[in-house]
């Protein structure tokens, strides 16, 4: 297996390559040359196997020679052997054909667990043998960084430079990313937003000056290995509630796109997937973009759902990559358009194309904290902000299918939010019920490209 960029200016990379690589040079997003399929049967073989070996049959098309499949295995069993759930992402039923997938069972509380376990192993798999020292980079809108800072702690030849918005996530997923006081880990709080910070993370991978002195990695996103392992959850729900001979609808609280676009990607290997729905809060860029054409940040309104407080959505380039017919360079000069205007039109084949399959929605607050209070009320389930954005969608959706509500985070990562809603508030889980107790450490910087990379600099290792 090979991989491209969407932008068609960076050489093919194999999937070691692009794994340590995140982003490419010419600042798009790797992507397969050709999406690998599954038959029918080799979907309805899926039924009743562990997680760890769903995952391997689904990911194995995608890693090439990189690694064999016993490797794949092996890491596949260590990443998920730390969660807290033997089922890893289980399903809970809330009424007759609405269910929730619990993606919040690893050590950070948060979904980005599911893929950033695998990914800190892949690296450290990488890296081994070979001289070269990793300086992961990567903005944060809350979950991302613990789960990444949590991935690779501690691991030889990685160090890794977290940006988070100051005071724009909340207490919880600051202190999961400023408590572990590991060597190898730095996080810093810029006086700015999340699209700001994202900004910043590209401006390091496309500037020679900088990249060049530094082996640079991607744990956002971004980079296509975690992409790639979100893809597996859809496959072990969908077989579990009749699939493939279903098709199941799946809901999606949405910021960066990279969760929802990994269903897309189970979709093009033949996953029957009934739809897909984009639920965005009232930053709803991509609400607009699929319903309208019109893809046109605007400004970034604080919400109860921060790692949703996104106008720039990175991951959407992979989608409008495929459906404008793989034509990189044609989108890489979309891309700049958008990037030096902030607003751009999608092409008729892409607004047409991600229809047939994709379908969004705009939740505000209040609707949100209702979708909260009918999960308590009518099925005993605490859910967090983020996850009653998308459930609201799923239950004014009319889609006649098995409904499958992503639950992103566990609610004790928002207690306010939740206490809010219904009155209550959900405890953290034992193994990180000390966290107000420990000790923080993080630098606050102003949100400028010289600011960052001169402490970054001053902290990393350059190339051997």
């Amino acid at each position: 297996m090979r991989y491209v960029s969407t932008r068609g200016d960076a050489p093919e990379l194999d999937f070691a390559g692009a794994t340590l690589a995140g982003l490419a040079r010419d600042g798009g997003l790797y992507v397969p040359t050709e999406w690998p399929t599954l038959t029918r049967d080799d979907i309805a073989a899926l039924a009743g196997l562990s997680y760890a070996e769903t995952a391997v049959r689904v990911m194995l098309p995608f890693v090439g020679d990189s690694l064999s499949e016993d490797e794949l295995r092996a890491l596949c069993e260590t990443a998920y052997g730390r969660f807290s759930h033997k089922g890893v992402t289980p399903l809970v039923q809330l009424d007759h054909d609405q269910w929730l997938l619990e993606l919040f069972h690893g050590p950070t509380l948060a979904f980005k667990d599911v893929a950033l376990q695998l990914l800190g192993l892949l690296f450290e798999r990488f890296l081994t043998g070979t001289s070269e020292r990793l300086t992961i980079v990567g903005a944060t809108s809350g979950d991302t960084g613990s789960a990444a800072i949590d991935a690779v702690a501690g691991r030889e030849n990685i160090d890794i430079f977290m940006l988070h918005p100051a005071g724009r996530v909340s207490d919880v997923q600051r202190r999961q990313m400023t408590t572990v006081l590991s060597p190898n880990v730095h996080n810093i709080a810029i006086e700015g937003d999340f699209d700001t910070a994202q900004a910043l993370v590209k401006a390091m991978f496309n500037d020679p000056g900088f990249s060049g002195r530094f082996r640079l990695s991607a744990v956002n996103s971004i980079n296509w290995a975690r992409l790639m392992a979100q893809v597996v959850y859809y496959f072990y729900a969908a077989v579990r509630l009749g699939g493939p001979d279903k098709a199941i609808a799946f809901s999606v609280p949405t910021g960066n796109f990279g969760d929802v676009f990994a269903g897309y990607v189970a979709a093009q290997m033949g996953l029957p997937i009934a739809r897909l729905i984009v639920a965005t809060n009232v930053n709803d860029i991509l609400h607009r973009a699929l319903s309208t054409g019109d893809y046109s940040s605007a400004t970034v309104t604080p919400t109860a759902t921060p790692s949703m407080d996104i106008q720039v959505s990175s991951n959407f380039e992979r989608l409008l990559h495929d459906l404008g017919g793989r034509d990189g360079l044609a989108l890489g000069d979309q891309m700049r358009g958008f990037e030096s205007s902030r607003a751009m039109r999608l092409t008729n084949a892409q607004q047409q194309g991600a229809a047939s399959l994709f379908q969004s929605a705009r939740v505000d607050a209040d609707r949100m904290a209702q979708a909260m209070r009918w999960a308590c009320d009518n099925a005993a389930q605490t859910i967090d902000p983020h996850t009653a954005i998308a459930l609201a969608a799923a239950l004014d959706s009319g889609i006649d299918a098995p409904m499958v509500t992503l639950a992103t985070a566990h609610p004790a990562k928002f207690p306010d939010a939740v206490e809010r809603a219904i009155g209550t508030r959900a405890p953290l889980p034992p193994r990180v019920g000390d966290l107000f107790e420990r000790e923080e450490r993080y630098v606050t910087l102003p949100a400028t490209f010289e600011a960052v990379t001169a402490w970054i600099a001053e902290r990393a290792t350059p190339r051997a």
